[in-house]
C-alpha cells in the first residue's frame, strides 16, 4: 500500500510578519537612559600652582545631611530642605566687607547685595563659599533635594540682579543664549551676572 504524502505547513509568511514585528518593536520603544546629574568639575592644578587662600571661618557656610537625611547648618540649626535656600541667600548676599580682587583691582564692597552686612557673615558673594557634606548612608534623594536648593539660590540672586539691571531675569537670557548662541552682547550680560554671584559650591567626600 502505498504511503500518503502528509502536507507541510508553509511557515514562510509568518517568519516574514515575526521579523516585521520584530522590527516595529524595535522601533517604536522608547528606553530610559540615566544622564546623570550636570556638574563642572575643578580643573587640575599643576604641579607650582601657589597654595589656595586661607578661608576664614565666617566666608564657609557649611550644610550637613547625616545618615537619618537630617539637615544641619552651621554645625548648629537643623533645618527642612525648604528652609535652606533662604538660609544660603542670606549668606551669600551679606556683603560685610570687601571681595577678592579681580584683574588687579582694588578689593571692592558689594553695592549691588542687599543683605544685612552681618560683620560675622559672609565678606562678599566671590569669597562666599557653601561646603555640603553628606555621610554615605544619605538618601540619595535628599542628597539631590539640598543640591537643588543650594543652587536655586544662586539662581534667585542672579535673577534678581539681572532684573534690576537689564529688566530681564538671569534665566530668561538662558533661554535666550541657547536660540541665540552667537549675541555677544547677551554673552557679556550673563557673564557679567555669574560674575556678580559667582556660584562656589564645595562637595566633601561623603563620610562613612
Amino acid at each position: 500500500m502505498a504511503k500518503r504524502d502528509v502536507p507541510e505547513i508553509n511557515a514562510g509568511s509568518m517568519a516574514d510578519i515575526a521579523f516585521l514585528l520584530l522590527i516595529f518593536f524595535l522601533v517604536t520603544t522608547t528606553m530610559d537612559v540615566d544622564t546623570g546629574i550636570s556638574r563642572k568639575l575643578p580643573e587640575k592644578q599643576p604641579p607650582d600652582a601657589p597654595e589656595p587662600p586661607k578661608l576664614k571661618e565666617k566666608n564657609v557656610f557649611v550644610v550637613t545631611v547625616n545618615r537619618n537625611n537630617d539637615i544641619l547648618v552651621e554645625g548648629e540649626t537643623f533645618m527642612t530642605i525648604d528652609q535652606i535656600r533662604e538660609e544660603a541667600i542670606k549668606f551669600i548676599d551679606n556683603g560685610g566687607g570687601l571681595g577678592n580682587p579681580i584683574d588687579g583691582a582694588e578689593p571692592a564692597e558689594c553695592d549691588w547685595c542687599e543683605g544685612a552686612k552681618d560683620p560675622a557673615s559672609s565678606d562678599h558673594p566671590n569669597k562666599a563659599v557653601i561646603s555640603l557634606e553628606s555621610d554615605r548612608g544619605t538618601s540619595y534623594g535628599t542628597y539631590i533635594s539640598v543640591q537643588n536648593e543650594l543652587v536655586g539660590a544662586y539662581t534667585d540672586l542672579r535673577d534678581r540682579l539681572s532684573e534690576k539691571m537689564y529688566g530681564v531675569s538671569y534665566t530668561q537670557m538662558l533661554k535666550d543664549q541657547s536660540n541665540s548662541p552667537n549675541n555677544e552682547t547677551l554673552k557679556e550680560r550673563i557673564n557679567i551676572i555669574k560674575g556678580k554671584y559667582p556660584q562656589i559650591i564645595s562637595e566633601a567626600e561623603p563620610t562613612k
